[in-house]
C-alpha cells in the first residue's frame, strides 16, 4: 500500500522546468570604443527556439560569434553547458554546432566528399544518406559544392551541423537563398529537432520564420534587448489597431475618446481615416470593447463606421518601431 501511494504522489507531481543549456548574463562587447552589445541576457532550454532580431548591425552576430566561443566577453558572463565556451572547450564543442552567414564549404569537393570529411572528424556522426535525405539533397550527391544553388548551399551547411548530432545549435540567417518550399521544409527540419531537445538560437529576417519557430524571441537595436517575450506577449503588450473611414461631417476633433487608447488621423486617397491604438485591458476582448464602443458613438450621430478594420499588431509592427528607434517600448 505504502509503494502504491509513493508511485501515485511521484506520478502526479509537476513536472521540473529543465535548467538552461544556454545562459547569457550582461553581455557586452566592444570593436575598439564602439560597443556592439550592450548588456544582453537570455537564457535557452533543452527544446527551446530562442529568436535574435534585430536590424543589420544590431549585435545578432557577434552575441553569436561570443557564444560559440570565438571572442571572449569584454564583460558579462556567457555558460553553455555551464561551462565558458572561449576557446572551445572540448565538452562545449561536442555538443554544438552551427549554420553561420558564411558558409565554410570547400567548393571542389563534392557533396559526397563535404559529408565524409565531416564525418572523419566527428565522434558519433549521423549516416551521409541519412542527413542527404533530410535536407533534400539526395540528387545532388555527386555535384561539386561550386555547382549548387546559394539555397542548397544553406542546405548543405544545414546537413553538417546535423551530422554531429548537436544539442545546442545556433542558426544564424539559415534559410537565406532557400526557394519557399525547401524554406517551410526546413523549418519542418527545425521544429523536429525542439521535438528531440535541441536548444536552438535563431537569427533570420525572415519574421515569419520567427513567428513559426520561436518559443521566444527578443529583437535588438544597437547593441541592446528592447523587446523580449513570448510572440503573444510582444505582441499583445503593442496593442490592437482599429481603423475606419471618417464620416465626412465629423470633425477630427470630434472623434470620441476611448479609455486605455490611443487615435491617429492619417490621410489616404484624400480622405481621412482614423486608427485606433488599444493597450489598456485584457488583451482577449480590449478590442472588442473598443469597437463597442465605437459603433455605439457612430450609431448616436446617426452613421455607421465605413470599411471598418480591427486587427492586432503583427511582429513587423514591432519590429519597424524598434528599428525606427522609438523610445517607448515594451519590455524596456
Amino acid at each position: 500500500m505504502t509503494t502504491t501511494a509513493n508511485t501515485t504522489a511521484e506520478s502526479s507531481a509537476p513536472l521540473s522546468t529543465p535548467e538552461p543549456t544556454v545562459v547569457v548574463r550582461d553581455l557586452r562587447q566592444r570593436y575598439g570604443d564602439f560597443e556592439a552589445v550592450r548588456g544582453v541576457s537570455f537564457d535557452i532550454r533543452p527544446g527551446e527556439l530562442f529568436a535574435l532580431l534585430g536590424t543589420n548591425g544590431a549585435g545578432k552576430t557577434t552575441t553569436i560569434e561570443t557564444l560559440e566561443g570565438f571572442r571572449r566577453p569584454d564583460s558579462g558572463t556567457v555558460r553553455v553547458f555551464g561551462q565558458d565556451p572561449y576557446g572551445q572547450p572540448t565538452g562545449v564543442r561536442e555538443r554544438t554546432n552551427a549554420v553561420l552567414q558564411g558558409n565554410g564549404l570547400m567548393e571542389d569537393l563534392s557533396v559526397d566528399e563535404s559529408l565524409s570529411l565531416a564525418r572523419d572528424l566527428a565522434a558519433d556522426p549521423r549516416d551521409a544518406d541519412e542527413i542527404l535525405t533530410l535536407v533534400g539533397l539526395t540528387d545532388k550527391r555527386r555535384l561539386r559544392v561550386r555547382q549548387l544553388s546559394g539555397g542548397q548551399k544553406r542546405r548543405l551547411d544545414l546537413g553538417l551541423a546535423l551530422l554531429t548530432r548537436p544539442e545546442v545549435l545556433y542558426l544564424d540567417e539559415p534559410t537565406t537563398g532557400m526557394d519557399p518550399e525547401a524554406r517551410h521544409e526546413t523549418w519542418r527540419i527545425i521544429s523536429d529537432l525542439k521535438r528531440d531537445g535541441v536548444a536552438v538560437l535563431l537569427t533570420t529576417h525572415y519574421l515569419e520564420e520567427a513567428e513559426r519557430l520561436a518559443d521566444r524571441l527578443a529583437i535588438m537595436h544597437r547593441g541592446e534587448v528592447r523587446v523580449e517575450g513570448t510572440l503573444s506577449e510582444v505582441l499583445g503588450g503593442w496593442g490592437d489597431r482599429v481603423s475606419f473611414l471618417v464620416p465626412s461631417d465629423v470633425r477630427t476633433a470630434d472623434l470620441p475618446h476611448l479609455d486605455g487608447a490611443d487615435v491617429e488621423v492619417q490621410t489616404r486617397d484624400q480622405r481621412l481615416w482614423a486608427t485606433y491604438t488599444i493597450r489598456a485591458g485584457d488583451v482577449a476582448d480590449r478590442a472588442h470593447h473598443a469597437v463597442a464602443a465605437l459603433m455605439a458613438w457612430a450609431a448616436d450621430h446617426g452613421g455607421a463606421l465605413h470599411h471598418l478594420q480591427v486587427r492586432g499588431a503583427s511582429l513587423e509592427d514591432v519590429f519597424l518601431e524598434v528599428a525606427d528607434g522609438a523610445a517607448d517600448l515594451v519590455g524596456e
